[in-house]
């Protein structure tokens, strides 16, 4: 799927291929990401603070101990669903041991999952996202 062909002919339910197809296509960066109720959302690329505290919080978890491989940035993780699972991409993710290769990965290994609030993301960082993940079992 294009990014030109998003617009004009979104498919009934957005699977996880077709949001990897999505982010992969995007020429601006957008983040496409969708609850396992298939609540399709698009985020904008972060700005300069956003990524700056990213910055931050990567250093800081690799200054403790943590090896770099069991932190990644803007990694897709599935969230398991009753009928779906959906797709979201926490901004920090850490794993008890390095994830395997994979555009979804499964939360089995997930520690952590950080979200960065943004302005106008509050709703869905506070409330949707940590429902979300805590019925997928990521630890608070």
């Amino acid at each position: 799927m294009s990014a030109a062909s998003v617009g004009r002919h979104m498919p009934a339910v957005v699977t996880l291929d077709d949001l990897a197809a999505m982010n992969a296509a995007d020429p601006n960066g957008h983040r496409y990401e969708t609850s396992p109720e298939g609540v399709l959302s698009v985020w904008p690329v972060a700005d300069f603070e956003h990524a700056q505290i990213a910055s931050r919080l990567f250093a800081w978890l690799l200054m403790t101990g943590w090896p770099a491989e069991q932190i990644l940035q803007v990694a897709g993780i599935r969230v398991p669903g009753s009928e779906r699972d959906g797709g979201r991409i926490p901004d920090i993710s850490v794993w008890s041991e390095s994830p395997p290769r994979a555009v979804w990965l499964d939360v089995t290994e997930l520690l952590l999952a950080v979200e960065i609030v943004s302005p106008g993301s509050e709703a869905m960082d506070e409330v949707t996202k940590r429902r979300e993940y805590a019925s997928a079992g990521i630890p608070q």
